[in-house]
This record gives structure tokens, C-alpha cells and sequence, in this order.
């Protein structure tokens, strides 16, 4: 979907006529959250967000499983596979899949890392535990209550923020904000500006952590634009940020093009935006999500081998202060599990 613009502006008629609407769908949203989940037997850490659309969760999954693999663990992300025709649960297999099977995001992860979707989340606990998970990487799902999380960090854009801070469908929030950040055990902060910095008051006040990180754009990736001028285009949560980090790269970006999150490219518009492209010798730039959108068995077509990738990574300020915080929620957990086995016994 297209993000109503009203979602991220000042207080608008919009949103008060779906006030009523909102209060309902609040409620019960917040009294989900409150049920309990299966216990997947490992560890489960959750990244998601308080509100609909993008904030970084995908980077900072990477950089998580990066982590985790450093500290000697064996992480295997859960998806919905948002977007994508399987119910599951099946392992996502780059080779043979494409995003319209299992969601861009799934499909993009894939590359580096086992995924299992599973449009039921807990049915595809036990196929992440048969690739040998120590750790459950939870991609997206924070609201849902079917799998027990062990730790749930929220992801927010110093940027955005959570826009007018109402609840869905009045503004973007998934559920009451309260309930939200009870269960949030850190937060993580990407990017530059104070549209966050209420919510990270909030956190603090709570004694739990605030970490901030920031997308670092590939040196691969910005010496193959360099001295090129871009049309850039892309269909994600937050284009518009997608095209700043380009500019603030140094990249030349003409033209721009946003689609809505999720956008399923047909090759008419890929074609138009390529002849778009070379009538004014641009350069075709995107983002890698939107480029898993294109891939079939494993590579591009060749209608779309013009286009370039931009990719990013996610970089914490205090790379110290996250190895702390996952050791410790990967401790408390087992510890809690341990507990909980011995009591069975």
C-alpha cells in the first residue's frame, strides 16, 4: 500500500473522521498482544516496528545475524513472506523461488541467510529448528502473538518517526503505543533527526536500552555511480529516504521515481523507466529489495539487467552496546528456559 500522506503531517480532518475506526481496531490489536505464545524451544528476538511501513527492519536483521554468527550462533530468520503466494512453512531457496512465491524481503535475506516462511508463524518454528537454529531471528511480527518472543527490538527512523501517532487506520501505528512499548525490550534508532526522540525518552524512562545506527551505503556500490548522473526509483516503506542516501553519497539523482511498498513491477513499467533512462543517458538505480522483486531463479531477466543496486548496511554507534544486549537477552532466555524445563521435570 501507498502511505495516505496525512499519516505524516499535522493534525488533518482525514484523520479525525477515522478516529472511531481507529479506536476499534486499537483494541483489538492491543488485546492480541496480550496472548500468549508457543515456545519455540530457542531463543526468539523479534525486530519489528510500532507503526506500518519501512523503518530498517531488513538492514538490521543482517546486521543482527552478522552478530549473532560472531558470538558463535546459528541464526534462521522467521517470515510472514508478506507479499508472497506460499503458505509455507518452507525454507526460501533464492535458486528456485521468487518474491511472488515468498515476499521480497524473505527472498532478499535469503541470499546470506536460511529463511523459513510460514503465513502461520509458529507452523514454521519446527523447520527452523530442523536447519539447526540456536536462535530465531523473528522478521517483522512484533504485534503477533502466535510465537513467544524472548526480546523484541523496535525499529524507528530518526526521521519519520511515528508520524501523527495514531493507530491505523487513522494514522500508522499498528496498535496503541502504550501496550507497544511495554513489550519492547530495546530501541533502535536509524538515521539522523528528533522525530524519535520522544519515543526514546519513553524507553529510557523504562530502563531499557536506546541504540542508534545508521545506513552506510556499500563503497561497490557508490564507486559504480560515481561520475554517472542516476534516475533512481523504488517501491519500499520510505523512498524518499532511499533517495536522500543516494544524494548524501554523492550520486547525481536527475529523476526520481516512488512506488508503493511492496510494488510488483511488471516488465511494461521496467521497460518504460529503462527507455526513460537511456533517453537522457541516466544511469537505472534501485534498491536490492526492489531488485529481489525482479529476480527469477536466482538471477535477473534480461529485460533488467540495466538496472543497478544500491545496497546498504546497517552500522551501530556502539557496536559494544548491542554485543551487550543480544548476549544478554540470549542469556536470560535460555536461563528462563532452562527454568521452565527443570520445573516440568
Amino acid at each position: 500500500m501507498r502511505e495516505p500522506r496525512f499519516w505524516h503531517g499535522p493534525p488533518s480532518f482525514k484523520s479525525d473522521l477515522l478516529t472511531p475506526l481507529a479506536a476499534l481496531y486499537g483494541a483489538i490489536a492491543a488485546r492480541r498482544m496480550q496472548r500468549g505464545g508457543l515456545d519455540a524451544g530457542v531463543p526468539v528476538i523479534c525486530i519489528g516496528n510500532y507503526h506500518v511501513g519501512g523503518a530498517g527492519k531488513t538492514p538490521t536483521v543482517l546486521a543482527l545475524a552478522k552478530l549473532l554468527r560472531e558470538l558463535g550462533e546459528t541464526p534462521v530468520v522467521l517470515s510472514r513472506g508478506y507479499g508472497g503466494k506460499l503458505r509455507g512453512p518452507v525454507r526460501v531457496d533464492p535458486e528456485r523461488h521468487a518474491a511472488a512465491d515468498v515476499g521480497d524481503e524473505p527472498l532478499m535475506l535469503a541470499a546470506t541467510l536460511p529463511v523459513v516462511v510460514a503465513r502461520q508463524r509458529a507452523d514454521g518454528v519446527p523447520l527452523a529448528r530442523s536447519l539447526a537454529a540456536s536462535v530465531i531471528l523473528m522478521d517483522d511480527g512484533f504485534q503477533n502473538p502466535s510465537v513467544a518472543k524472548d526480546a523484541s527490538l523496535i525499529v524507528i527512523d530518526a526521521g519519520r518517526g511515528l508520524g501523527n501517532g495514531q493507530v491505523f487506520p487513522a494514522g500508522p501505528l499498528r496498535a496503541p503505543l502504550k501496550p507497544q512499548l511495554a513489550r519492547t525490550d530495546a530501541l533502535i534508532i536509524v538515521g539522523n533527526g528528533k522525530a524519535a526522540d520522544g519515543v526514546a525518552a519513553d524507553i529510557a524512562a523504562q530502563d531499557k536500552p536506546v541504540l542508534r545506527a545508521r545506513l552506510v551505503p556499500n563503497q561497490d556500490s557508490v564507486a559504480s555511480l560515481r561520475g554517472k548522473r542516476a534516475l533512481a526509483f523504488a517501491g519500499i516503506g520510505d523512498p524518499a529516504r532511499f533517495f536522500g542516501t543516494l544524494t548524501a553519497s554523492g550520486v547525481d539523482v536527475v529523476r526520481q521515481h516512488a512506488f508503493a511498498d511492496h510494488h510488483a513491477f511488471s516488465r511494461a513499467e521496467i521497460g518504460s523507466l529503462i527507455a526513460e533512462a537511456g533517453r537522457d543517458a541516466l544511469t537505472l538505480v534501485t534498491t536490492e529489495k526492489d531488485l529481489a522483486r525482479l529476480r527469477l531463479g536466482g538471477g535477473l531477466p534480461d529485460w533488467a539487467t540495466a538496472i543497478v543496486p544500491f545496497a546498504v548496511t546497517l552500522e551501530f554507534e556502539d557496536g559494544a552496546k548491542l554485543k551487550r544486549l543480544v548476549t544478554d537477552q540470549l542469556f536470560k532466555a535460555r536461563e528462563k528456559k532452562f527454568r521452565s524445563a527443570s520445573s516440568r521435570a
